[in-house]
């Protein structure tokens, strides 16, 4: 039986090399369009109007969600927009990361059932120019997404418009 060149397995190994390139590069750039899509506001726009209150406009997902990358306490967090939930809910892997103190325990009632939750506060949530102070919220351990439900807590204090498929939050008039 004849053995190879070594031309010929350089060849080959080249190929696959390239072929595995290929798809990193793909997979990379395919990430980035995914990403984008489930969250379109992770660079969030937003603007001073002409009240002088500060204002976050944000996009639609595909599935019809509202998401995006903001912070709290200083940290870099992706929040799903959520007015059926009363407090904002936080997971607890991201509540230990995030460094926020457990006040007692309490039952809620989530779409996913009856489960028990910790108070906590938050002392500086952002999103683009918006800053919240004192902040009610849950540490739910049930829950194992890495997103944040940003509930009425905070949503109370903003002023919040539809219009099509985009959402702008705006700071409340302060009186």
């Amino acid at each position: 039986m004849p053995q190879p060149s070594p031309t010929n397995q350089l060849g080959k190994a080249f190929t696959w090399i390239a072929w595995l390139l290929a798809l990193a590069i793909l997979s990379f750039v395919f990430q980035d369009a995914l990403e984008e899509q489930f969250n379109p506001n992770q660079n969030p726009q937003y603007q001073v109007n002409e009240q002088g209150l500060n204002e976050v406009i944000l996009k639609q997902n595909r599935q019809g969600h509202y998401l995006t990358t903001g912070s709290i306490n200083g940290i870099n967090v992706t929040f799903l927009l959520d007015t059926g939930a009363t407090q904002v809910s936080i997971p607890a892997h991201l509540a230990e990361q995030l460094n926020l103190p457990q006040y007692g325990s309490f039952r809620v009632q989530t779409a996913n059932g009856s489960t028990l939750v910790y108070r906590t506060k938050i002392d500086e949530l952002r999103i683009g120019n918006i800053l919240l102070y004192n902040i009610d919220a849950n540490i739910n351990p049930s829950m194992q997404t890495n997103e944040i439900l940003l509930g009425m807590s905070a949503l109370r204090k903003l002023d919040f418009q539809q219009t099509g498929k985009q959402l702008i939050l705006r700071e409340k008039h302060a009186f």
